[in-house]
Order: C-alpha cells, then structure tokens, then sequence
C-alpha cells in the first residue's frame, strides 16, 4: 500500500513525519511523494501565520484532486486548531490533535486494512526524529510551551509543555548513531523547557546524550535565553560534543515590545548571555561561535523608533552570525490579534528588507572573522557541478570537490 507524506513548518514537524513513515514502513507500506496517486495520504501542518494555513489547505484539496478515493489524514498545529473546519474538507477522514500523535500510525494501518488495531503506546509525546540523511538528524525531546506569549498559538496548537525521559532520548539517539548519522540536532517547541513532566535537568540530558557512541556533534536548537544558564555554557566548554552554534530567540529588541507581548526576559539579560557564552568559548585561536537569532517584524505598537531599537541592539550589540526574520502574523485567538496599534503590511514589508540586509553584513563578517582558523566540517553526500558541501561547528557552510569516501565524514579542516 502507497501512502503518500507532506509536512510543512518546523523541525518538529520534519521529525514527526519521518517517524511516521518508519512505523508505516515496518508494516509493508511503501512511503511515495506527497504530490502522486496514493492509497492514503498524511498531511502534518502548519498554522504559524495566514500563508502556513492557507498552504495547508491548499495541499489537502491536491491531494483530493490526485486520488479522490484515498482517504486523507491531517496533523500538525493547523489541524489542532482548526479540527472542524479540516473535517469540512472534501477527502479528509480524520483530523488528529496535539496529544493524539501516538494513534496516526496504528489508525492509518486500519484505515488501509493492514491491521484490525494495534495497541496505541501510552503517553501524550510522541518519540520522534527525522531520517534519511546520511549526516544530520534532529532529534525531538520536547514539545509544547507554557508561555503564551500574546502573538502566538504553539500552546493552544500543541499543548503544555512536556518532555520524553533522558533514557528515551538515549535510546532513540542510540538508534540514530546505528544508522551511520553522525550529527543530531536537539528539537523543541521550548526546549530549554526539557525535564518539566519527568523532573529532570535540560544539563542531565546534554550530559547523558554527549555519552552516545557513534554520535560525533550535538548542536542545540531555539533555547530561550532565560533557560540556557551559565552552568549549561561551562559543561558545554568543558570539552563536549555540543558544537559553538546557538539559535536563541529575540522577537525584538525593544524592552517596550518585550513586555508588552510577554517575553520572560529583557534585552539586558539576552546580552549577557551572548556576552557570556563568548567569554567562555571564544579562546583565542578558536572558531567564533554562531548565535542565529529570530526576530518578529511588525508587532502591534512597533513604531519606527522601536523597530530602530532592535536594528540597533542587533547591529551594534548582539551581532549574531544570522537573523531569522519574521514578519508579524496575526493570529485569532491570541492576545496580540486585539491589540489596535497593528502595523500596516506594506511597513514590515520594508522592515523586514532592512533586517535582511543587516543579515547579510553581519554573516559576511562573521566568515570573515573565522577565515584561517581551525574546524571541523561534517561532509554532505549530496553533489552539486562537482562539489560536495558541508558545516564546521560553527555552522559555516564550506564545499571541496567531490569524494565519495567522504561523504558523513568529520574532517580537520582550515575555514
């Protein structure tokens, strides 16, 4: 039987979908591109603006259109806030929520008749990492979020903030390095937030996943600076797997916007912290380290002063390698969907023009700083006019003709 995957959105979702595919697989189904004629197809969505949703849509009804009798299973953050109105979409059959993720694999079994109903694991998170890749995988060990910051719908779309045990995340990272991957990324909704359901520590599972044989690089994916304290950074120096590479989210660099949508921390303590993982990582001779930061263009109140404030805390006092730039959706149900000082589209649209460039200098210099030290770069198989590419630890992206022997390969290389 043919079922057919398509995901849209974060890591998350990417690790969600492979794990899918893998349970399917076990069971004699042959995983085909989303956009052919299939026996059943999942679609894991996205809700994070208006364009994710309106994609999300539109990928159903095509999926309709290529196999109108195929039934048609919807996930993701899009389907737990919209349950209904997915329902009302010609095709789909069965719309799974949140803390449902355990059931998708056994019901899609039912649904093709391959099995009369296999017992569904307990738990509300789903164990899940992405596959394929001869070199990276991210690995999810977390989901949910406590926040509820005014502009955002991930807890009303993925629940409370919860975590798999530090030997769950072992044995999945134990499986990952069976397969020859050598990188794992650690992926979450707030994954700082890691130990909140099983009462242990975000540093005990760094610790515990830095002991995995066969896994040669850990790097660390959008922790909350309030979360990523100076005893974490020290273990990380100590001489770990954990690579100088940190995707750490700013939303705005204006005290005023901070508070106002509810972030847990001012612009006072998100430098310090850069200031201090600098400190105790950038020796001399060593690699600088790579802070990709997110940002949110155009939230309600933004005005051109507050938007200068965040050029100018990025520009002149953060300077991050990369800036994932975001420009502001509103989103119903949230607080910051009242709020009446909404800036008007064609504003962030030049907002966010000004960020790219300032993105642009910044990685520039960031490369530059880095040209002729020592790294190391994981080899990719992939080829492209001859060349394979890869990434040093700090996430440098640098290429070399192609030799297959290697392909998922750490070499010593001079940036």
């Amino acid at each position: 039987m043919k079922v057919a995957f398509t995901t849209l959105g974060c890591k998350l979702n990417y690790a969600e979908t492979s794990t899918y595919e893998r349970g399917l697989r076990e069971h004699g189904c042959e995983p085909v591109s989303w956009d052919e004629p299939a026996d059943a197809y999942l679609i894991n969505t996205c809700a994070v603006t208006q364009t994710a949703e309106k994609k999300s849509r539109n990928l159903i009804r095509k999926a309709h259109k290529l196999a109108p009798d195929a039934p048609i299973a919807v996930t993701g953050c899009y389907a737990a806030l919209r349950r209904e109105e997915i329902l009302g979409i010609e095709g789909v059959v069965r719309v799974f929520g949140a803390k449902e993720k355990k059931r998708i694999v056994p019901e899609l079994l039912m649904m093709l008749g391959l099995s009369d109903g296999l017992p569904v694991p307990e738990g509300e998170t789903l164990e899940a990492y992405s596959s394929g890749e001869r070199t990276r995988s991210f690995l999810k060990v977390q989901d949910g979020c406590n926040n509820y910051c005014a502009y955002c719908t991930v807890p009303f779309a993925r629940g409370e903030s919860r975590n798999i045990p530090v030997c769950e995340a072992v044995r999945q990272a134990e499986e990952i390095a069976a397969q020859g991957i050598k990188e794992i990324v650690l992926t979450g909704v707030n994954t700082g937030d890691f130990g909140r359901t099983t009462g242990e520590s975000f540093l005990g599972l760094l610790k515990a996943l830095d002991r995995v044989e066969g896994i040669e690089r850990y790097r660390i994916s959008s922790i909350e600076p309030n979360l990523i304290s100076e005893e974490i950074i020290d273990w990380i120096a100590s001489g770990t797997k954990f690579q100088r590479h940190f995707h750490i989210p700013l939303q705005s660099g204006s005290d005023t916007l901070l508070r106002k949508v509810g972030r847990r921390y001012d612009t006072a303590l998100f430098a310090s912290r850069i200031d201090y993982i600098r400190k105790v990582l950038e020796t001399p001779g060593a690699p600088k380290v790579f802070f990709g930061i997110d940002v949110i263009v155009g939230l309600p109140g933004e005005t051109e002063e507050l938007f200068q404030e965040t050029l100018t805390f990025l520009r002149d006092r953060i300077k991050p390698a990369f800036i994932h730039i975001f420009p502001y959706s509103r989103r119903p149900g949230t607080r910051a969907a009242a709020m009446k000082d909404q800036v008007r589209d064609g504003i962030k649209t030049e907002r966010v023009a000004k960020l790219e460039a300032l993105c642009r200098e910044l990685h520039e210099r960031f490369v530059e700083e880095n040209r002729g030290l020592p790294e190391k770069v994981l080899w990719e198989s992939s080829v492209h006019d001859g060349m394979m590419g890869g990434y040093t630890g700090n996430y440098i992206r640098l290429e070399r003709p192609y030799d297959p022997g290697k392909a998922g390969t750490v070499e010593s290389v001079t940036i």
